[in-house]
């Protein structure tokens, strides 16, 4: 279960998070739903198809992405949010590694922060224990502008589940209740594509935290170097992976392709409990 301030998902069968950029340079849908009225739309046929999360963003964190001021930030997600936790019965995420950011959205009815900065940033914690929403801890190297110039480890597996379970730790040691934390390996995140499927192939190894596994590997790069195809045309990939992911125990599917990527959770958890 995931207790997002009182609305409490149940992962028993793992649930789809749909992917909302009202941005204007995310490397899949940058500039599509910039407008509210478009967002909502997009969010409601998201919410039709079967997500149970609705992740909402302003600022992109593709490689080689550029910072974002936090007012244009909030500019970006507050009217998106407060329409979206007045038309839905879904659980609101806010995407950012901004506290300000993250109190605001919860003030306008987010439950769930989604941070690829693992609640690194000063004051990100506080504002999670007082808003009282779940978060998602992902692991980045480095930072989105910079994050693919050559990343290395020794073992990709061994150091990213070493790092969420070091802020897992940090979390629940400032008071934040287990109940309240995913986890997310961050595919794409300072990872070669080497790097990407020894983490799938592993995945039980996050799984092993104790934590609800949280895997985004919607329409990524990883595809587009494996495959040699665009964005458009990785959903296929995409799909596939979502079923490995789920195999390996993952609970969160974070997918901008709901419905397919649903169908492809539904299979892989009904053939699961007959391991």
């Amino acid at each position: 279960q995931l207790n997002c301030r009182g609305k409490v998902l149940d992962l028993t069968t793992p649930v789809v998070m749909g992917v909302l950029n009202v941005t204007p340079d995310s490397f899949s849908d940058g500039g599509r739903f910039l407008k509210v009225e478009e967002a909502v739309a997009q969010a409601r046929q998201m919410s039709d198809e079967g997500a149970a999360i609705i992740d909402v963003g302003g600022e992109s964190t593709r490689p080689g992405a550029q910072p974002v001021g936090e007012t244009e930030e909030l500019t970006r997600v507050i009217p998106v949010i407060e329409r979206l936790v007045a038309e839905l019965d879904v659980v609101i995420s806010i995407d950012s590694m901004k506290p300000a950011v993250m109190r605001a959205a919860c003030d306008a009815g987010a439950s769930l922060i989604n941070d690829v900065n693992a609640l690194r940033a000063p004051g990100a914690i506080e504002v999670a224990l007082s808003t009282e929403a779940a978060v998602c801890l992902m692991h980045m190297q480095g930072e989105p502008r910079d994050m693919q110039h050559n990343p290395h480890y020794g073992n990709v597996t061994t150091e990213v589940a070493a790092f969420l379970d070091e802020r897992l730790q940090t979390c629940l040691n400032a008071g934040l209740p287990a109940d309240r934390i995913a986890l997310d390996p961050g595919f794409g995140f300072g990872k070669t594509l080497a790097h990407n499927l020894q983490l799938l192939a592993r995945l039980d190894k996050i799984a092993s935290l104790g934590q609800p596994v949280l895997v985004g590997v919607s329409r990524k790069s990883m595809f587009g170097t494996l495959l040699d195809v665009p964005a458009s045309e990785r959903i296929y990939a995409s799909v596939t992976a979502a079923g490995l992911a789920v195999w390996q125990a993952a609970h969160i599917i974070r997918s901008h392709d709901v419905r397919a990527t649903l169908h492809a959770v539904k299979v892989a958890a009904a053939t699961q409990q007959y391991r």
